[in-house]
Order: C-alpha cells, then structure tokens, then sequence
C-alpha cells in the first residue's frame, strides 16, 4: 500500500515513511522497522516523524514491550496501480516466463 496522493507533495523522506507505515498500518512499526524500509538516516526520519506527528498523521503507541508509530486511516491509499509500475514491470508481469 501507499500513502493516499493527496499526501505524496509532502517532503521525499515523510512520503517515504508514510509508505513505509502504509504497508504495516495495522500493527505499527518502531523506528528502526521504518529505518530498514525508508533508506534515509536516522536525523531525517527523527524530523520527517515530528512533521508528520504535527499534522496528524501518525499517532505514536507504546505497546508495554516497544513503541511503535501507526499511520492515521485517512492517510492510507489504494494498493499500487499498473501507473506505478515501470514499463518493464507491466511486460514482464504480462508475459508468461
């Protein structure tokens, strides 16, 4: 899943983490989950997550054992679109190999 279009002119590194989210949005992820997924450093996802929690578009939980950051239900978008896709994604996925 990705974040909804409305969402995606904000800063590159939020969009990422938005995405990131989006893909786990029932169960949340901790900060390093969303490290490993997002590919930015540690500062960046720091201020993209303060950005975001300013918004309204994250809520952060504490589960007891971990802290984790799930996304807010209007944020989540459709699955991936064929337009998302690159040219040789869409043939491959066609063609019978």
């Amino acid at each position: 899943m990705r974040a909804k279009p409305e969402y995606r002119n904000r800063d590159e590194t939020e969009v990422a983490v938005l995405d990131a989210l989006a893909d786990r949005h029932t169960e949340g992820m901790t900060v390093f989950e969303i490290r490993s997924r997002a590919d930015v450093n540690i500062d960046q996802i720091e201020d993209a997550l303060a950005a975001l929690k300013a918004d309204d578009l994250i809520e952060v939980e504490n589960n007891g054992e971990e802290t984790v950051i799930v996304p807010d239900e209007d944020v989540i978008g459709p699955e991936a679109t064929e337009a998302d896709e690159s040219l040789f994604d869409q043939i491959r996925r066609r063609l019978p190999f």
